[in-house]
């Protein structure tokens, strides 16, 4: 009888142990496979996610080439018009002539030079009869050489003080000089001295550079 129950009691004991090492293997399958779902869950989502940046990018990028094809055709119809945007010859060397995109460099250039300017206005006076006494202004180079460049760049003033001596009828045309030159000018003040056949006109002004544009390259991390 004993031995019977020793042997039952041996036979539980078994069965319980197997019992405990079947729990214990489905118990860490079920986690293993609950871990592992996860990590595919996340992988997959990952993997969506730089697919669909991926098809973004292209996207924009297919966009940015028919940007620049377009824009390149319009630019050569801008400097290949037969008159530029001031009435003069786009392959000729005087003042007025030019082709457009030169113009414009002209008009509102990327750097601050005043020793540059200095020497335009005072070219710009002279080839017109008009004597330059004096041409004032603050060179502010090394200061404004430290402008970043940035996406959207602003026209910065250069502000500026000019002497000159006309009589009166060539008044107007000294500041019509100012109205049809190719690069702006606002004119702040003018002060007016003398007589009639010899005055000296003194003019506060302001012109602009603009600094160059920043185009930015960025990377992005998908997370």
């Amino acid at each position: 009888m004993r031995k019977d129950f020793s042997a039952k009691r041996i036979a539980i004991d078994k069965a319980n142990a197997t019992l405990v090492v079947a729990v214990a293997v489905a118990a860490f399958i079920i986690v293993f496979s609950l871990v592992a779902s996860k990590a595919f869950l996340d992988q997959r989502a990952y993997q969506s996610k730089v697919i669909s940046q991926k098809e973004k990018a292209l996207q924009t990028l297919k966009n940015n080439v028919v940007a620049a094809d377009q824009l390149i055709a319009s630019y050569q119809v801008f400097i290949n018009e037969p008159v530029n945007a001031i009435g003069g010859n786009p392959t000729g060397d005087a003042d007025r002539d030019g082709d457009n995109a030169r113009i414009v460099l002209d008009a509102l250039p990327s750097k601050y030079d005043f020793p540059g300017l200095t020497t335009s206005i005072d070219k710009l006076f002279k080839e017109n009869g008009l004597k330059v006494t004096s041409l004032k202004g603050n060179d502010d180079e090394v200061a404004q050489a430290k402008t970043d460049a940035s996406e959207s760049p602003q026209p910065i003033e250069m502000p500026f003080t000019v002497e000159i001596k006309a009589n009166a009828s060539r008044g107007k045309f000294l500041l019509d000089l100012f109205e049809k030159s190719i690069r702006p000018f606002q004119i702040k003040t003018i002060a007016i001295e003398g007589e009639d056949s010899e005055l000296e006109f003194t003019i506060e002004a302001l012109t602009y550079f603009q600094p160059e544009k920043n185009l930015e390259y960025k990377t992005e991390v998908v997370k």
